[in-house]
């Protein structure tokens, strides 16, 4: 259950507050004061999930309230409670780090709405597209762990060992944050993929969680192959600096176990199941510029690409030989 922390100095708010979210299924909980917020959250790492404070309060007023409570866990969801008086101040609080304001007096509905909204931006901004997050935020859709069917993709530079040592870390932390994190993750959120993570000089992205689309399968090979293009428009770039980044890329299809992990010092939404371990392998596997993808992946796009078929595959971790394929092109 979601916990809310509601700090205001007014007792009816306060109360007020706790009807309505406590109708909607949050646990709440209520602080007069800012330093009895604080200390709230001292006592308890992972007492409240989101916490909504007044701005003006008598002494430590609530920005200064909730900058304190996101030094002690960054990972709470920090909302401002403004009469309109103080609105633009609310605002700019919003641009140093608050997730979000409402205004006194609030509507019950659109207060629901509202806190759902904040808390969901702030879990996914990292990891899925505003286009997603738009979609997940009007159906409501929750993040707790659950099976569904997904493709996983991996991508990794070829040779990055050796690359690396050649190179200063300011030039290793160029190349990888510019010439390939960066354009790479922009292709991901354009075929609404989730970014689950970067693993060193690896990639590891989700289609079809938390939103599914038509096609999932022939939108994570499509994202591949674009990938693949503009890991050559780059290379062209970087010729002149006698640099090239190879990638090669594993996909899979299959059902999967999605949601938010973690502990409550690090949490992130990610996939566990044979198809992220199967694509894992895959990306290991796959030599410069290979795109491998597994039966299942191939048997929902064959009719819209080239392929080569590779038999006999023994992929490590896995007890029988299987059939992959590495793709060619578009049809």
């Amino acid at each position: 259950m979601t916990k809310i922390l509601v700090v205001d100095d007014e007792a009816a708010v306060r109360f007020a507050l706790k009807k309505v979210l406590e109708k909607d299924g949050y646990e709440v909980f209520l602080a007069e004061n800012g330093p009895t917020a604080i200390n709230f959250i001292k006592d308890c790492y992972q007492a409240a999930d989101i916490v909504i404070s007044d701005f003006k309060m008598p002494g430590m007023d609530g920005l200064e309230t909730l900058t304190e409570i996101g030094k002690l866990n960054p990972e709470i969801t920090r909302i401002m409670l403004t009469g309109y008086a103080t609105l633009d101040r609310a605002i700019d609080s919003v641009n140093i780090g608050i997730d979000g304001f409402l205004t006194k007096p609030f509507d019950n509905n659109e207060l629901r709405a509202k806190i759902r909204e904040f808390n969901m931006k702030r879990r996914l901004k990292q990891f899925v597209s505003e286009q997603v997050l738009s979609e997940l935020q009007k159906a409501g859709d929750d993040l707790i762990p659950k099976r569904k069917s997904v493709s996983i993709l991996f991508a990794d530079i070829r040779g990055f060992s050796a690359m690396s040592e050649k190179m200063t870390p300011k030039e290793l932390s160029s190349m990888l944050n510019y010439h390939f994190f960066k354009p790479l993750d922009k292709i991901v959120f354009e075929f609404n993929g989730t970014l689950d993570k970067h693993i060193g000089d690896s990639i590891m992205a989700i289609f079809g969680a938390p939103m599914a689309y038509d096609n999932t399968a022939l939108r994570t090979v499509d994202c591949a192959l674009k990938m693949r293009e503009k890991m050559a428009e780059i290379n062209e770039t970087l010729g002149g600096m006698n640099m090239k980044i190879s990638i090669g890329i594993g996909i899979s299809t299959g059902e999967a176990m999605v949601g938010i992990f973690g502990s409550p010092i690090k949490k992130e939404y990610t996939a566990h199941g044979i198809p992220v371990i199967l694509a894992s392998r895959l990306e290991r596997m796959a030599k410069e510029d290979d795109i491998l993808i597994c039966p299942a992946t191939y048997e929902e796009i064959k009719s819209s690409v080239k392929a080569k078929a590779l038999d006999h595959v023994t992929v490590k971790g896995l007890e029988k030989e299987m059939t992959i394929y590495n793709i060619i092109s578009k049809a």
